[in-house]
């Protein structure tokens, strides 16, 4: 495959179809401004696509001559379950969409993991059908960084994996995982995609970054694309803006775009306006 779609339609246009394949994205945004909508959309539109050809060609349109939709789409959180993020899905795309399209997700909730060393009761976050001895004694437990890893090993060969998100992963103590564990984890990642062979996309909330931390992020992946709010007048409109991108942002250089507008429908994210350099 030349290319992986994100699954937004009027993006992947533009860009030649979709990712280079074996590719890492950071998807860094403002709360609101589109970051978990376009990973939301592109997990939904991409698993519709193996489900659902009439509805997904109404809501995405014909796939681009050089790309191929990913064997699978894998969804990772470190704090949901599958009827969250199901859920948090249907808050932003219509459920008609999310209903079919949750049935070719892989929903992979490494809630134990994550919470294993906190003081927080294991009943908050183990499901019932996986009980505490299930998890295993103390010294056979998986840090959630391990558990990440062999998840991606397994499963992110040729298929597309949103993981959710970074600034959970920033909000452990230090002695479970400190910053430079989070950057050796994306260089690593980095690393393994090229073999891999799929699309990785990973969140992360800009505001909890200070500039050298997003900088270190950015260096450590494939691609950044950042979504802010802009305020004009008594209105706002949330912006998408590709900071760099492997075989991607000389595309978008081409036809002089700086930014995109985007807007949230009942399909997901999509491009509402292109702005050019004049």
């Amino acid at each position: 495959m030349d290319r992986i779609p994100f699954g937004v339609s009027q993006f992947d246009s533009l860009i030649g179809g979709g990712s280079p394949p074996g590719s890492v994205v950071l998807l860094a945004g403002d709360a609101g401004a589109g970051a978990r909508e376009f990973a939301y959309t592109s997990a939904t539109i991409n698993a519709l696509g193996h489900v659902d050809s009439d509805l997904f060609e109404l809501h995405y349109g014909p796939i681009d001559s050089h790309s191929d939709l990913p064997d699978e789409v894998h969804y990772v959180s470190f704090t949901a379950n599958e009827p969250e993020i199901f859920d948090e899905l249907t808050h932003t795309i219509d459920e008609t969409l999310v209903g079919p399209a949750a049935d070719a997700i892989s929903f992979e909730d490494l809630s134990a993991e994550y919470f294993q060393l906190s003081p927080i009761p294991n009943d908050w976050y183990v499901e019932k059908r996986r009980t505490i001895t299930d998890l295993g004694s103390s010294h056979d437990r998986r840090g959630v960084l391990e558990a990440l890893g062999e998840y991606l090993s397994e499963n992110a060969p040729r298929n597309l994996v949103v993981v959710d998100s970074l600034t959970d992963l920033s909000s452990l103590p230090d002695e479970q995982v400190d910053w430079n564990q989070m950057v050796m984890l994306l260089k690593g990642m980095k690393k393994a995609a090229k073999a891999w062979g799929g699309l990785i996309l990973v969140l992360v909330a800009q505001e909890s970054l200070t500039e050298r931390q997003m900088g270190a992020l950015m260096s450590a992946t494939d691609g950044t694309i950042t979504f802010e709010w802009e305020s004009g007048g008594n209105e706002r409109a949330r912006t998408m803006f590709v900071r760099e991108y492997r075989g991607v942002l000389s595309r978008i250089e081409e036809e002089s775009i700086i930014r995109f507008e985007t807007e949230i429908q009942s399909d997901g994210l999509d491009i509402s306006n292109v702005r050019k350099i004049r």
